[in-house]
């Protein structure tokens, strides 16, 4: 049986030849896959792709539509927080039994969903991620999972509930009427292009609102930006302080990332998420 999967941006847009070439890829190997893009994904307003109600209607438009079965963000880029109260309000029956997949500023829509009990939210790569080095793998192994197949999911899941966000995408959302009660999960962590002393700074702050998690797996912090004078602590020099200072169990790494790499996570139970 065919799967019907509607590509979204609800940040920034996807450039079209990236569009194609995922689209290109999903046709030459995925015949049980029909794929499309929202026109939206290729607006440009400024930073976003529209403006908010663009893609907010997008979203729900996908979201309420029977005949889609998937929504896959294209892109990150901050912009899912300014739509995410809106469209969780909007949403209907159809969208319970969507998979909605993607990470970064998409997290925001993730943890929203996941609060509501919406769908099968789930981290993993973006379809802008074919620009990466190995991102035909990666686009690859959505493709697979979104049609059903079995593939690898991050190698650390077990039997407790998992989620999985950009550490700043979640530094924004704890606190707001958008976070989900993570009481007993663990909550894997990953950023990119933020100095050492920021993610110090963001492990000080989601660490006072995540008391009750069963602890914090760390993923690659990437790209750091070279600060005027060392920061003095590793990645996980930093996540050991803070969890300890907060009483979080620190569980070890984890892989996810800004990269390819980025591993497939559902959020809930690994097991029951695919059973679902």
């Amino acid at each position: 049986m065919q799967r019907h999967i509607m590509a979204l941006c609800p940040g920034k847009p996807i450039r079209p030849e990236r569009a194609e070439a995922v689209s290109a890829l999903a046709k030459a190997e995925f015949p049980q896959i029909s794929l499309a893009f929202a026109p939206q994904c290729f607006v440009e307003q400024g930073h976003f792709a529209g403006d908010d109600e663009t893609r907010l209607a997008a979203f729900v438009a996908a979201a309420n539509d029977p005949g889609i079965d998937a929504i896959w963000f294209a892109m990150g880029g901050y912009g899912s927080n300014r739509i995410a109260a809106d469209a969780i309000a909007a949403l209907g029956p159809a969208a319970h039994e969507k998979t909605y997949l993607g990470y970064s500023d998409a997290g925001t829509l993730l943890g929203a969903l996941y609060r509501n009990r919406i769908g099968k939210p789930v981290h993993g790569p973006l379809a802008g991620d074919i620009r990466r080095e190995g991102g035909e793998d990666a686009v690859r192994r959505v493709l697979r999972y979104l049609s059903g197949e079995e593939v690898p999911l991050e190698a650390g899941l077990d039997d407790r509930p998992t989620v999985a966000f950009n550490l700043m995408t979640l530094a924004m959302l704890v606190g707001t009427e958008l976070m989900p009660d993570l009481t007993g999960h663990v909550v894997l962590v990953e950023e990119v292009a933020e100095h050492l002393y920021a993610v110090d700074r963001l492990f000080f702050h989601i660490t006072e609102h995540l008391q009750g998690v069963a602890g914090i797996r760390l993923g690659r912090i990437s790209e750091v930006p070279e600060n005027d004078r060392p920061f003095g602590m590793t990645e996980e020099e930093i996540a050991r302080h803070w969890c300890r200072r907060s009483g979080i169990p620190y569980l070890g790494r984890a892989d996810i990332g800004h990269d390819a790499a980025n591993a497939i996570v559902p959020f809930g139970v690994a097991r029951a998420a695919r059973d679902a």
